[in-house]
């Protein structure tokens, strides 16, 4: 990020036409104290405080309080405050992530959801800008939260400049052109359980409700109810990720045409699987086809 955000700086002082231009200044902070800084020498504080992502699992609760307690004086001091991939955890911490959206990377949504749920996630997008909070998903969103900052501070033509010296898209992706979909199977519930290895063995191709009712034994209400309680999502969601599962595989891997797939995976109408595609995945059959084949 600190090259990207130089390469800004570059792009900016071979563009400059009057007196009215300035750089970024890039600091690197440890247990807040500074440890390293780009341009000149200065005792004021970054407007904008960015949390690096950790592989593994996120942070325990424990050792990101004295971040987190640190981050929230910063934040009243006036600086915004950012995160990339589980970074958010330790802004969750502050609890300046209350009611406010953001994003982390998907295959932590339900960890997010369990110890944040006043934390509103949109696991969708690769980053969220919440006026003075800035969230990035995956560990790699650091180039879209560092063109983010390059088009806020020193403006899209700048942006633009720095992402084609790079070599990158300017950012408009979203997570969900590559995210799974990852059952929850660790709910407890032996019923609802039943039915969803039943739906996996199957393809999700018979999905009437008296079926999986039945499949589950239990009354239809029932198990709507607990259904929606064990997994988080509704029948109909539920049957839909499994299925557009099944359509990006052979959109990825196979020569199948869309009307062929679509009717593999248990649509009769091409058009309602369109729908449902782009719906889960942002893209069309044709341009995840574009994108992902091998």
């Amino acid at each position: 990020m600190t090259d990207l955000l130089t390469t800004a700086n570059q792009v900016v002082a071979a563009q400059r036409r009057n007196a009215a231009w300035h750089l970024l200044r890039v600091s690197h902070w440890e247990n807040g104290v500074r440890v390293q800084d780009t341009g000149s020498e200065t005792n004021t504080d970054p407007t904008v405080f960015i949390v690096p992502p950790a592989f593994g699992q996120p942070i325990t609760r424990e050792d990101a309080l004295p971040h987190a307690d640190w981050l929230r004086e910063r934040h009243a001091a006036g600086a915004a405050l950012g995160s990339i991939c589980t970074g958010a955890f330790i802004l969750a911490e502050t609890g300046l992530l209350d009611g406010r959206t953001v994003t982390t990377h998907w295959t932590f949504d339900q960890h997010m959801r369990d110890r944040f749920p006043k934390v509103r996630l949109d696991l969708d997008r690769m980053v969220v800008e919440d006026g003075d909070i800035i969230t990035g998903g995956g560990a790699m969103s650091w180039v879209d939260v560092g063109l983010k900052l390059v088009d806020r501070y020193l403006g899209p033509d700048v942006m633009v400049e720095t992402a084609r010296m790079l070599l990158v898209d300017p950012p408009h992706r979203e997570q969900r052109y590559y995210s799974g979909f990852a059952p929850n199977l660790t709910h407890g519930d032996t019923a609802v359980r039943k039915v969803q290895h039943w739906l996996q063995a199957t393809g999700a191709k018979e999905v009437a409700l008296p079926l999986l009712a039945s499949e589950a034994g239990l009354e239809e209400r029932t198990f709507l109810r607990r259904f929606k309680k064990a997994t988080g999502l509704t029948t109909t969601d539920y049957i839909q990720r499994l299925r557009m599962t099944k359509a990006r595989e052979l959109l990825q891997f196979g020569k199948m045409t869309v009307d062929q797939i679509a009717w593999k995976v248990g649509y009769g109408d091409t058009s309602a699987f369109r729908k449902v595609f782009v719906k889960i995945t942002g893209l069309t059959p044709a341009e995840y086809r574009r994108r992902f084949q091998v």
